[in-house]
């Protein structure tokens, strides 16, 4: 499976390029990703031009719906049928996750002075950084609003669990910005919780809301979370060997603000001492040139030491694990199609 992303002005989602025969899960996810897209749209109008003016830019902001597809994907994985796999709280809860991503996506801009995402204006870059502050909360507050219609007061104490571990997972990686003997346990507890507990939180309450047992629930749980940890050491890798034309987004950042990711941590306790120095004197100076060879050159450091390639095969092993933990599913078109995901999260180019 590959992962295409579509023309600006259609549903922006991954498209899933697989065999004929699972041509009928494809259209059936178009369709419920098409429906998550139109009750994010719905729940956030607002009667202030203002308001709706900011909201339509985030539409920008929307990529593959990873997390949505991941709420639909595990209900029709844990359905008998299939067709039958998806009922309306999988949709509401595909849109609350989607409302609380953008909102993490839209304050991540700001921590990072981003200034493009998705190839266009950040929203602080457009409309600066107190327009953007309330934006985010503007989207968590209607996510919980929206939470709310389930009628079950123990999603909404999910819901508010995993987004207090993604913003959790920020403050430990702001607390170790410029931190170069940053290790790589402190690393994994910063994007299990900034982005991993949201992944698993997508596919726990997923099976939850279709009735699965224990086993199949922490199983996908499982999936979810090791998914997600994957996504991010995929992400940052590109943030530092990819191209902003391919990328679509601010890149770099990660190095600027002194935030340690994989590659570097690899690197920082494997080099010898002077090789060490060099690199926290590289990334602390900014007398060196232009921030694009001194990327250049960390990248090249980095790849030379085998660094890159080091973080690579643990995002490899990482789907692995995510794809063994759907054992305990049926075989389906929607249980490949999760096995597929996981492993198309490592060819990302985006």
């Amino acid at each position: 499976m590959i992962l295409v992303d579509p023309p600006t002005g259609d549903i922006r989602m991954s498209t899933l390029i697989l065999t004929a025969r699972d041509n009928a899960i494809n259209d059936r996810l178009g369709a419920e990703l098409a429906d998550v897209e139109a009750r994010f749209n719905a729940e956030l109008i607002s009667d202030l031009p203002c308001v709706n003016d900011l909201v339509s830019h985030i539409e920008q902001y929307r990529g593959k719906m990873l997390r949505p597809t991941l709420v639909l994907v595990s209900a029709m994985a844990c359905a008998p049928c299939e067709d039958d796999g998806v009922r309306d709280s999988h949709r509401v809860l595909a849109t609350v996750i989607e409302m609380v991503h953008m909102a993490t996506l839209v304050h991540d801009d700001i921590l990072d002075d981003a200034d493009v995402r998705r190839r266009g204006s950040t929203i602080n870059h457009l409309a600066g950084n107190e327009a953007a502050v309330m934006l985010g909360d503007y989207l968590i507050s209607h996510a919980y609003h929206l939470c709310s219609s389930l009628g079950d007061e123990s999603i909404s104490r999910v819901i508010s669990e995993t987004t207090n571990a993604v913003c959790e997972g920020e403050l430990l990686q702001l607390a170790n910005r410029g931190n170069w003997s940053l290790d790589e346990s402190t690393y994994f507890e910063i994007i299990r919780r900034k982005t991993a507990s949201l992944c698993g939180t997508c596919c726990r309450l997923s099976a939850r809301f279709s009735g699965a047992n224990a086993a199949t629930t922490d199983g996908l749980s499982q999936y979810g979370q090791n998914v997600g940890v994957a996504f991010q050491i995929i992400d940052d890798l590109l943030d530092l060997t990819g191209s902003q034309a391919t990328v679509g987004k601010t890149l770099g950042r990660d190095l600027e603000k002194g935030k340690l990711t994989l590659p570097l941590i690899r690197y920082m306790s494997t080099a010898d001492d002077s090789s060490r120095q060099a690199m926290i004197d590289l990334m602390s100076s900014r007398d060196d040139g232009p921030a694009e060879l001194v990327m250049e050159r960390v990248r090249e450091a980095m790849t030379d030491n085998g660094a890159v390639d080091y973080a690579r095969r643990r995002a490899e092993k990482l789907t692995r694990q995510a794809v063994s933990a759907l054992d305990n599913l049926p075989e389906s078109a929607a249980r490949t199609l999760l096995g597929s995901m996981a492993e198309a999260v490592l060819n990302r180019r985006c």
